[in-house]
């Protein structure tokens, strides 16, 4: 799956702007504030329908303008399609509008298309994941489960409307207009859901953790990172689960919802044992985050046989030429990559007739080296 170019119309700082990308390595260049990261942020807003920088997506529309679209097309082996995402807010009491289309077609979610791309991203935003809540994690762990054994993904659904349908009764307890009678069942079903997608979440973690601590090495990280997965339960089967939850029945009925189970669970990335989100400097976060995603890339590679798109702002002007070196390299192994940079000299081999440049200057894209795609015609 190769994203083939990506189309703006009044993005954040774009009135109108095509920008078409490379096979392998794209660098897109210019100076601060010009519209480089806005650019990255487009081709995810496209292929996976929000934004990774933004939960206010009123914020992605220019200024003056009634709604933001980006349209993205796709080289699906010899099958072209095109992703198109339109948003417009909330205006005059009406309510905001998201409209999603694969060729034409009305779609729900992005996430549910065969011809979607897996997309990886790096931006300031995404520190999150190694300091923010477990929610976070969380949520990024299953989607990582989904892209690697998408049909695992289903393990999350099920424990999640299996957990709401619990929910529901504790609340109907709790208010006087049930009984407990029907818990056990409700217990039993939550168990088996439960032990199964901490056992999809604890082989995520199994894989990804060798080519995440090679990955730190190699970036020059200090220490040995690891990963950790850190679930709620200490249950190692479905008859003990229920247990668990049995016994923390009168407090889930103080608060009105389970307060046990996957949906309370957490992963940490470790250096020499101890907590980085604690112990380790925004500097060592930082690369640490970026050998997890490079580490993920890496196992989806393995797995799938296609490596994610990968969507890189301005990360090489934070490290030394060294490590820009191993990036670079990781980068072109394989896969579609896009990175931004303030200057090209930060990016080693940017002047190779294999690489596409895209200039970014005042929300304008120039194509400085032309992209060339089979099938893709001509711009």
């Amino acid at each position: 799956m190769t994203v083939l170019s990506v189309e703006l119309r009044d993005f954040r700082s774009y009135a109108r702007a095509t920008a078409r990308l490379g096979t392998g390595l794209t660098i897109v260049h210019g100076a601060n504030g010009v519209g480089k990261s806005n650019l990255l942020e487009a081709v995810y807003f496209g292929c996976v329908g929000r934004s990774p920088r933004t939960r206010n997506e009123r914020e992605l529309v220019r200024f003056g303008a009634q709604a933001a679209r980006v349209t993205v097309e796709l080289l699906d082996e010899d099958r072209r399609h095109e992703l198109t995402v339109a948003y417009a807010p909330a205006v005059g009491g009406e309510g905001a509008v998201k409209r999603v289309t694969c060729d034409g077609a009305p779609v729900e979610r992005l996430l549910d298309l065969p011809v979607r791309p897996l997309v990886s991203v790096f931006v300031p935003e995404r520190m999150e994941l190694v300091k923010g809540a477990p929610a976070v994690r969380r949520a990024h762990l299953d989607q990582l489960l989904a892209a690697l054994w998408p049909l695992r993904a289903r393990a999350r659904t099920e424990y999640g409307q299996v957990l709401a349908q619990r929910n529901a009764l504790i609340a109907r307890i709790r208010a006087g207009r049930a009984s407990d009678g029907a818990l056990p069942t409700w217990d039993r079903e939550l168990a088996g859901k439960a032990i199964e997608l901490q056992r999809h979440r604890a082989d995520v973690l199994g894989i990804l953790g060798e080519p995440f601590g090679q990955r730190a090495a190699e970036l020059g990280c200090n220490g040995t990172l690891s990963l950790e997965y850190r679930p709620r339960s200490r249950a190692l089967d479905e008859e003990a689960f229920a247990r668990e939850l049995a016994d923390r029945l009168q407090g889930d009925l103080e608060r009105g919802y389970t307060t046990h189970g996957p949906h309370r669970d957490d992963f940490v990335l470790l250096r020499d044992g101890r907590d980085l989100r604690t112990y380790g400097s925004q500097g060592e976060q930082r690369l640490a985050l970026l050998a997890l995603l490079l580490a993920e890339r890496a196992v989806i590679a393995s797995e799938r046989g296609t490596s994610p798109l990968m969507l890189l702002d301005d990360v090489m002007s934070e490290l030394d030429a060294q490590r820009r070196e191993l990036l670079a390299r990781e980068l072109r192994s394989g896969g579609q990559s896009v990175i931004a940079a303030t200057e090209l000299g930060h990016v080693p081999g940017a002047g190779d007739a294999e690489v596409t440049r895209l200039a970014v200057s005042a929300g304008a894209v120039l194509q400085e080296a032309p992209a060339a795609h089979p099938m893709a015609g001509n711009t």
